[in-house]
């Protein structure tokens, strides 16, 4: 029994995996994995297939020397995407007027694949300190207004694989864990444009993110999350608007990554912050 990206694999299913590949020797990746993920029985709570996810998995198969994929389309040096700064998001006049005089906050998704999908790109490479990442799996972006103004843009994604003391915390086991992580939704991203200084907005958009991120979520993709989270590099910033906004912190993690198979520390240590989003979040997260 293997287990990649959430999902136990059996050596029958492997199996399975090498005989699709060898049969199908003209599909590229992508039709592929929708494939395998057709025969497995890969598919999200709302019957779409897990086709991003089942490619991840497959190149961790590779890379563990299970099976062979096809060459990758995008060659062997891709690249992250280089945003040359346009008009559009250059810096605009300083609003510092306090949050109550400002316009009603709305939040506006980002649809994937439009003008303004590359616009909200370009705005994290070209003002977020961590810069633009793309994205994979379940996600929602936003573009936040106050009024007619452009003020801030935040996305949510796929959670942490594992989190001590996030666990801690939940109080799972690891095959409830394992179960139901997908109802736990990080917060990826937060910019508040550096030319709106305006105490409060942050705090106030997170709450309103709480609000209106599970039932948008759930016309997506057909389940509510429970449970928010995210990571703020200290001491670089102090989370303050997090815990304004009433989110809970944890602790912090351990700086090996995502994906690392290290013992020691790799990347910037960050303090873990939670929001639960229903009362019975450890009760639902606990089945």
């Amino acid at each position: 029994m293997k287990r990649y990206c959430g999902r136990d694999f059996t050596d029958e299913d492997l199996h399975t995996i090498v005989q699709l590949i060898e049969r199908n020797p003209q599909l590229k990746r992508a039709p592929l994995s929708r494939l395998v993920c057709e025969r497995l029985n890969w598919v999200r709570p709302d019957g779409r297939l897990k086709d991003m996810t089942c490619r991840v998995a497959m190149l961790r198969m590779q890379a563990d020397g299970l099976l062979t994929l096809p060459a990758s389309q995008m060659g062997q040096h891709r690249r992250r995407p280089e945003f040359l700064p346009t008009p559009h998001t250059d810096a605009r006049p300083v609003v510092t007027q306090p949050v109550h005089e400002l316009g009603a906050i709305q939040l506006h998704t980002v649809a994937a694949g439009h003008a303004q999908s590359r616009r909200w790109n370009e705005y994290m490479a070209r003002y977020h300190y961590l810069g633009y990442t793309p994205m994979s799996g379940s996600q929602m972006r936003y573009y936040v207004y106050a009024g007619e103004q452009l003020v801030a843009l935040l996305s949510f994604g796929a959670s942490a694989w594992k989190l001590s003391d996030r666990e801690r915390f939940i109080g799972w086991s690891e095959s409830q864990r394992q179960k139901n992580l997908q109802l736990v939704v990080n917060n990826a991203r937060f910019l508040i444009l550096p030319w709106i200084q305006c105490k409060g907005l942050a705090s106030k958009i997170l709450a309103l993110a709480a609000r209106q991120l599970p039932r948008e979520w759930h016309q997506r993709y057909g389940y509510r999350p429970v449970l928010l989270e995210t990571f703020v590099e200290s001491p670089r910033h102090r989370g303050t608007c997090y815990k304004a906004a009433n989110w809970v912190h944890v602790g912090q993690t351990v700086g090996r990554g995502k994906k690392s198979r290290v013992h020691s520390q790799i990347v910037p240590i960050k303090d873990i912050w939670l929001y639960p989003l229903r009362k019975d979040f450890g009760t639902v997260l606990c089945q």
